[in-house]
């Protein structure tokens, strides 16, 4: 890992990052109500919880609104946020490398090449499985595909119960630009609704959100989130190296396996229900580097606190800003993350002032 400029003993560190989760917590939680109120249906929140104090219960139409469309969509944009976020703290701590992002692994570029084929080909199913798998039939062939992928590419860099990091960079490089064309022939196949529908969810949204779409990616999410923690030790002493971190009792291969396991669980599942979305694995982890240290115990809970609460703001502006059309929440996250990349890159090597 690139070594991060010191900000003060260690100790000071921990307790920025201790301090930054509970500003985190705070915000998130602020983000989640202002969420809950923003809209073209006008809900004000203090009348919803003046209602309900008073024992009176939400009208029909607010617990509509509220229940059926705005708390799910909150729900999924914390938890795809969240994902993706830690996804890229993993990442970025197994390769020892702060450009890491969940897609190093294969995951985007299968979970694509699966959505793609589903909605360019899923019309030819037999009428029985279509019927079976339903509305979500592009969710569940991108997870099948990013799974694939990811699987495929972890086979193809180990050899002899070692998987080599530099392989698997390598390989990803390969299978993405293999999944990147045989998509290419899928979309020059696809007719004019189905190309409308590939441009729209490969610019993610989340404005589909639904509790069973939650239902289908919160098995796969919440365990890696719940988890990720447990490799905190693990991830720290990598960054000395892997021989180092192997002779104070890592197994590092082992490490290796379930960090990229989990992350193709867990972006896998929150491309297949969102879509692609685009630099909250890269620069959530990355900022936080920068702000309180590379000290995965905390940029683990971190991530995710600042991941979802980022894309739930995110959200916000893509349902807002155009009212009452809506843009794709990729396009906002690329908008605001490809900047804040650029700034963060010139700061480090010094450049902040041009």
């Amino acid at each position: 890992m690139v070594a991060m400029p010191a900000h003060g003993p260690a100790g000071d560190r921990t307790q920025r990052a201790a301090l930054t989760f509970r500003l985190l917590l705070l915000m998130a939680l602020a983000v989640g109500l202002m969420s809950l109120g923003t809209g073209a249906a006008g809900v004000p929140l203090f009348q919803v919880a003046r209602d309900l104090m008073s024992g009176e219960g939400l009208s029909h139409r607010d617990q509509v609104i509220l229940m059926n469309i705005r708390l799910p969509r909150l729900a999924m944009g914390m938890l795809v946020g969240a994902a993706l976020a830690v996804s890229g703290a993993l990442m970025q701590g197994l390769f020892r490398n702060p450009l890491a992002d969940p897609g190093i692994v294969g995951v985007g570029a299968g979970a694509g090449l699966g959505a793609v084929t589903a909605i360019v080909l899923g019309g030819v199913l037999p009428a029985g499985l279509a019927a079976v798998v339903g509305v979500h039939l592009v969710p569940f062939a991108a997870f099948l595909g990013g799974w694939a992928a990811t699987l495929l590419l972890y086979r193809i860099a180990t050899q002899g119960g070692q998987t080599q990091v530099a392989t698997l960079l390598l390989a990803g490089i390969a299978l993405g630009a293999l999944a990147g064309a045989l998509t290419g022939i899928l979309v020059y196949l696809a007719d004019d609704t189905q190309l409308r529908n590939l441009t729209f969810w490969g610019m993610g949204s989340i404005a589909g959100a639904s509790w069973a779409k939650i239902g289908l990616g919160l098995p796969l999410i919440l365990p890696v989130l719940v988890f990720a923690p447990l490799l905190a030790r693990a991830l720290n002493a990598l960054a000395l190296g892997e021989a180092q971190a192997g002779h104070i009792g890592i197994e590092v291969q082992r490490v290796k396996r379930v960090a990229i396991l989990g992350v193709a669980a867990a972006a896998g599942a929150s491309v297949a229900i969102a879509g692609g979305i685009g630099f909250v694995g890269i620069v959530v982890p990355h900022l936080l580097r920068l702000a309180t240290g590379p000290d995965h115990r905390w940029l683990l809970p971190n991530a995710a606190l600042l991941g979802g609460t980022l894309l739930v703001l995110a959200d916000m502006v893509a349902r807002t800003l155009v009212a009452p059309a809506e843009l794709p929440i990729g396009i906002v996250t690329a908008a605001i993350g490809a900047p804040v990349f650029l700034w963060i890159l010139l700061q480090r090597r010094g450049l902040g002032g041009l």
